[in-house]
C-alpha cells in the first residue's frame, strides 16, 4: 500500500482503484491488518494545544523595557536604603502586572477545540462484520458505515451513497447540505465540490453511506487545519507595536539622559554619589509614564464592556484598539452578510417572471409582475405551482418566537413552504387534504424528488421537484396561460441560465396525473411530465448589513467577501450589498495558480473570493497584510480558524460558530450580524482616540517633572520635588485623572475619517509640540511656586508640598484642555465635563488633601500643611495654564486647520 499522505486525487479515482491502492475491500480490513496499520500510522487523533502556565502568564507582564527601568531604579534605591522609594516603585510595578494578568484572559485553546470536532466512535466493517470501534483506532483502508446523525470520523472516499447528505459548513462555509455520490469527480474540484468524499468532523444530515478511510489524524483535511492553526503566528496589534517602539525610544532617551546627568552631578556639581543616584532615580521615575499601562489597560477594558453591550464579545484587550485601525474587513457570506435563510425571490412561469419580496421564513410577502404588485391568488398557474412546492416537500415552517419564523428540515424546502404560504395557501391544511400516498425520495443519482397525492374530492396527482435540467428532460409539455402547451425547451433553458447567472439556486417543479387508482409511484412512472415552472431562491442579504457596508465605505474601510459558495451566488449578494462600485470575482481555483506577489495585487482589486479553501483564506489574509492593510476576518467554521488567528482581529460567529473559530478569534459576535462589526469598529476608533488623549495628557505632565529635576541639577539647586513624591503624583493622577479620558464620547465625524496607517508614529508633530510646550509650562510653574515659597521663608519640606499641590492642580486644568484637541474647552459642556471627569477631579482633590494634611501621609511622603494663600496661588496657576493652552489651540486651528494631536 502506498504511504499515507494527503492525496488530493482520492476524489477523482474510481472506487475500485481506491480500494486497490489502499489494499482493502468493500468488506473492510482484517483485524490484524487494522492493528498493523494503526502501529504504522499512529492513532486517529489531532495534536493537542500547547498552553502557557499561570506563572508564565504572570511573569510575562513584566516583559517591558519601561518596567525594567523601574525595577532597576528600585534596586538602586534599595542599595541606598531608601526603603519608602523602593516600596512605592515596586508597588507601582506590581499593580501594573496584576492588572495585565487579570485582563489577559484565557490561554489559547483553538487546537483543543478543533480536536473536539473528531468523532469518538465509528461503525466499521472488519473481517466482513459490522462493529463499533473507538475513532482513534481507525486506519487507512478501514471501511466506515455512515448514518444520519453521525459525525464523520476520518477522511473517507465514498464507496456507496444512498440519499446521503452531509453538512460541511464547518469546512466550506456553505449552509446548504451537500448531496454525496460514489462516482469520482474532477481532479481539480474545489473542496466543496468533492461529492465523492466525506471529510472528518462533518455531519451526516440524511441518508446512508459506506466509505473507505483514506486519511487519519493530522493527515485529514481537519488535521491540515489543525497543523496550520498551530503554525500561524498571532500578530502584535498596531497599538502594541507603537507602544513597543515608543518604549524603546523612551527608554534609550531616559537612560542616556540619566547617565549624563549622573556624570554631570558628580563631576560638575560635586554631588555625593548617593545623592546623585537619588537625583537620577528622580529623573527616571518622573520621565517614565508608569501609570500609563494601568490607564491603557482599564481604557481597553471599558471598551470591552461597551462592545459587549453591542453584542460584540472581545476575548482579549488589545483587540479593542485593533478594531479602530481596521482598513479591510474580510467577511464570510452565509449568516454574516446574509440571513442564513433561503428565500424564493423569483418564479418563472410560461411567459411570466414574478418577483417575490419578504423577510426570512415569515408567511407575509409581496408579489410583483413586471414591477407592478399583483395578487398571487389571481394566478391559477402560480397557485398550482405553489401547491406542488408545498406538497412535494418534507420541511415545516413554524413561528419560533415573536416575529421570528424557523424551518424544520432542509432550508431550500423551507423556502418552498414559505412561497406557498405567501401565495395564500394554508400549507398544513393542504397537506392533510392532499394525503401523500407514496414518494420517490431525493437522491443525488437522479436529482429529483417525487410525491403521489390523492385529495378527498379530486383526482390523484404526482408532483416532482429537482434540478432544472433533470426535470426539464422528463417533461413533454408545459402549463401555459390557456392550458397545456407544447414544451418550449429553449425558453426554459434561457430562463434557468438567467436565474443561475444572477446567483439563484434554481429548482424546477412539474406535475403528472397518474393512472386511475394508482397508489404507488416508482422511477418508471416519472416521465411525460407537465412543467409548472422554475423558482429561483437565494439567501438574501441582511438589511442591517447593507447600511453597515455603506458606513464602511464612508469610513474608508474595504469589505471583501470570502466564501465557499459558488461565484455567481456570491457576486449577486455582493452587488446587492454594493460592496464596491465594480464587483471583481476571483475563484479559489484561480488563486491556486498565483504566486505570493501576484496574489497581493489580486487581493487588492478583487471584491469576492468564491469556492475558497482554508489555505486560500489564510493566504488572502497574509497577502492583504503584506499590502499594509489591517485585517478583520470573520468566520464560523473550523476552516476559518487559521485565517481568524492570523488576521489582525479575528471575528467569530457566536450563534453558528464552532468552538474552534471562537477560540481562534479575538472577538465573537453574539448576534452573527455584520452590522455589529461596524459598531465595534466605531467603538475601537473611539477607544484609540481616547488613548491618544491619555497619552497627550500623560507625556507633558511627566516631561514637566523631568525638566524640573534636570534644571535643578544643572543649576545646582535643591530638588523642588522628591522621587517618591513624583511617584505619588504619577500614580494617583494617572489613574484618577488620566482614566477619565477613557470615558470620553466619540467625536463627531469619527466614521467619516479614513483608517489610520498601521505605520503611524505615536508622537505626531502636533503631539510632540504639545509635549514640549506643556512640559515647559509645567516646569516654569513648579519652579515659580518653589522659589516663591522659599523666598517667603517656608521650609524646603513645605515648599515641596506646595509644588506637589500646584503640579496636581495644573494637571487637573490641563485635563479639561486636552479633552478637546480641536474644539475649545471654554464652553459650558467643556467646563462641566463628564461624570467620569467630575468624579476623577473629586477623588484627586480628596487624596491630595490627605497627602497634605494627614499625619501618616506626612510621615510617608515628608509633606507639610499648606496655607490658603499658597493654595489660591496654585489654583490661579492652573487657570492661567488653561487659558494659555486655549489661546494656543485657537492659533493652531487658525494656522493649520484640521490639525489634531
Amino acid at each position: 500500500m502506498q504511504e499515507q499522505t494527503r492525496v488530493a486525487a482520492w476524489h477523482a479515482l474510481p472506487s475500485d482503484a481506491v480500494l486497490t491502492q489502499l489494499q482493502s475491500t468493500p468488506a473492510g480490513l482484517r483485524s490484524e491488518q487494522a492493528h498493523e496499520r494503526l502501529l504504522q500510522y499512529g492513532p486517529n487523533v489531532l495534536p493537542a494545544a500547547a498552553s502557557r502556565g499561570v506563572l508564565a502568564r504572570f511573569l510575562s507582564q513584566f516583559n517591558n523595557l519601561l518596567i525594567y527601568v523601574l525595577l532597576g531604579s528600585s534596586v538602586v534605591t534599595a542599595l541606598l536604603q531608601h526603603w519608602v522609594d523602593t516600596g512605592v516603585i515596586l508597588a507601582v510595578v506590581l499593580i501594573n502586572a496584576v492588572f495585565g494578568f487579570v485582563q489577559e484572559g484565557r490561554a489559547e485553546k483553538a487546537l483543543d477545540a478543533v480536536k473536539a470536532m473528531v468523532s469518538s466512535r465509528a461503525n466499521v466493517l472488519r473481517d466482513g462484520l459490522r462493529m463499533a470501534v473507538p475513532a482513534q483506532e481507525l486506519a487507512p483502508g478501514d471501511c466506515v458505515l455512515l448514518e444520519a446523525g453521525d459525525r464523520v470520523p476520518a477522511d473517507l472516499r465514498l464507496l456507496r451513497a444512498s440519499s446521503l447528505k452531509l453538512d460541511e459548513a464547518m469546512l466550506t462555509g456553505e449552509s446548504v447540505t451537500v448531496d454525496k455520490v460514489a462516482d469520482p469527480v474532477a481532479a481539480d474540484a474545489a473542496l466543496g465540490d468533492r461529492r465523492s468524499m466525506a471529510y472528518s468532523g462533518t455531519l451526516v444530515a440524511a441518508g446512508q453511506g459506506l466509505g473507505v478511510v483514506v486519511a487519519t489524524g493530522a493527515r485529514t483535511e481537519l488535521g491540515l487545519i489543525s497543523t496550520m492553526l498551530g503554525s500561524v503566528q498571532t500578530l502584535a496589534t498596531p497599538l502594541t507595536r507603537l507602544m513597543d517602539r515608543f518604549a524603546r525610544q523612551l527608554t534609550v532617551t531616559i537612560l542616556s539622559l540619566s547617565a549624563l546627568m549622573f556624570v554631570f552631578a558628580l563631576w560638575v556639581r560635586d554631588y555625593d554619589s548617593a545623592d546623585a543616584f537619588i537625583a537620577v532615580v528622580g529623573i527616571a521615575v518622573s520621565a517614565i509614564p508608569e501609570g500609563l499601562p494601568v490607564v491603557m489597560t482599564i481604557a481597553l477594558a471599558m471598551g470591552v464592556q461597551r462592545m459587549a453591550g453591542r453584542y460584540a464579545i472581545v476575548r482579549n484587550l488589545p483587540a479593542v484598539e485593533t478594531l479602530g485601525a481596521v482598513s479591510v474587513i474580510c467577511s464570510d457570506k452565509t449568516g454574516t452578510l446574509t440571513r442564513n435563510e433561503m428565500s424564493v425571490r423569483a418564479v418563472v412561469l410560461s411567459g411570466a417572471l414574478i418577483e417575490i419580496e419578504g423577510e426570512g421564513y415569515a408567511p407575509q410577502g409581496r408579489f410583483s409582475l413586471a414591477g407592478v404588485q399583483m395578487d398571487p391568488a389571481a394566478s391559477t398557474r402560480l397557485q398550482y405551482l405553489a401547491m406542488g412546492a408545498a406538497l412535494c416537500n418534507d420541511a415545516h415552517v413554524r413561528q419560533a418566537e415573536g416575529p421570528i419564523w424557523a424551518v424544520e428540515g432542509d432550508p431550500m424546502e423551507g423556502a418552498l413552504v414559505t412561497l406557498a404560504a405567501r401565495a395564500g395557501l394554508e400549507v398544513e391544511s393542504l397537506r392533510k387534504d392532499w394525503r401523500r400516498l407514496d414518494e420517490v425520495p431525493f437522491d443525488a443519482a437522479h436529482r429529483f424528488m417525487a410525491t403521489l397525492h390523492r385529495p378527498q374530492a379530486a383526482a390523484a396527482v404526482i408532483f416532482v421537484k429537482g434540478a432544472p435540467e433533470q426535470v426539464l428532460a422528463m417533461c413533454r409539455d408545459q402549463q401555459g396561460d390557456e392550458g397545456i402547451q407544447a414544451l418550449d425547451e429553449a425558453y426554459w433553458l434561457a430562463q434557468i441560465d438567467t436565474l443561475a447567472a444572477q446567483g439563484y439556486r434554481v429548482l424546477a417543479l412539474a406535475g403528472l396525473a397518474p393512472e386511475d387508482g394508482k397508489d404507488q409511484v416508482d422511477m418508471a412512472d416519472i416521465k411525460g411530465l407537465t412543467l409548472l415552472g422554475v423558482v429561483g431562491m437565494i439567501d438574501p442579504p441582511r438589511d442591517s448589513a447593507k447600511q453597515a457596508v455603506r458606513e464602511c465605505r464612508s469610513a474608508g474601510i474595504a469589505v471583501k467577501m470570502i466564501t465557499g459558495d459558488h461565484a455567481a451566488t456570491a457576486a449577486a449578494i455582493a452587488r446587492e450589498l454594493a460592496l464596491a462600485d465594480t464587483i471583481h470575482v476571483t475563484s479559489g481555483h484561480e488563486l491556486d495558480g498565483l504566486s505570493d506577489a501576484e496574489l497581493i495585487e489580486v487581493a487588492r482589486v478583487s471584491t469576492v473570493f468564491a469556492r475558497t479553501s482554508p489555505e486560500h483564506k489564510l493566504r488572502l489574509v497574509q497577502a492583504l497584510q503584506a499590502d499594509r492593510s489591517v485585517i478583520a476576518m470573520t468566520g464560523d467554521g473550523v476552516n476559518d480558524a487559521p485565517a481568524l488567528k492570523r488576521a489582525d482581529i479575528g471575528v467569530a460567529m457566536g450563534i453558528t460558530g464552532t468552538a474552534a473559530a471562537k477560540e481562534a478569534a479575538g472577538m465573537v459576535l453574539a448576534d452573527d450580524n455584520f452590522a455589529t462589526i461596524v459598531a465595534a469598529v466605531k467603538e475601537g476608533r473611539t477607544v484609540y482616540e481616547n488613548l491618544r488623549k491619555v497619552i497627550a495628557w500623560t507625556l507633558p505632565t511627566n516631561g514637566g517633572q523631568s525638566i524640573v529635576i534636570i534644571v535643578a541639577i544643572l543649576l545646582g539647586l535643591s530638588l523642588p520635588v522628591t522621587p517618591v513624591q513624583i511617584l505619588w503624583v504619577n500614580l494617583v493622577t494617572a489613574v484618577a485623572l488620566g482614566l477619565t479620558l477613557a470615558f470620553e464620547p466619540p467625536e463627531p465625524g469619527l466614521m467619516q475619517r479614513r483608517p489610520r496607517s498601521p505605520g503611524e508614529q505615536l508622537l505626531q508633530p502636533y503631539l510632540l509640540w504639545r509635549v514640549v510646550l506643556v512640559s515647559a509650562l509645567f516646569a516654569l510653574g513648579c519652579f515659580g511656586m518653589f522659589e516663591w515659597s522659599l523666598r517667603r521663608g517656608d521650609s524646603i519640606e513645605l515648599a515641596r508640598t506646595i509644588v506637589v499641590n500646584a503640579l496636581v492642580i495644573m494637571e487637573i486644568f490641563y485635563l479639561f484642555s486636552v479633552r478637546y484637541t480641536q474644539g475649545t474647552s471654554l464652553s459650558l459642556q467643556g467646563v462641566l465635563g463628564t461624570p467620569a471627569v467630575l468624579l476623577g477631579v473629586a477623588t484627586v482633590t480628596v487624596v491630595q488633601l490627605l497627602f497634605t494634611y494627614a499625619p501618616p501621609m506626612q510621615a510617608l511622603f515628608d509633606s507639610r500643611p499648606v496655607d490658603m494663600t499658597a493654595g489660591l496661588l496654585a489654583l490661579g496657576l492652573g487657570i492661567a495654564l488653561l487659558l494659555l493652552l486655549e489661546i494656543e489651540k485657537l492659533l493652531m486651528r487658525w494656522l493649520k486647520p484640521g490639525v489634531r494631536a
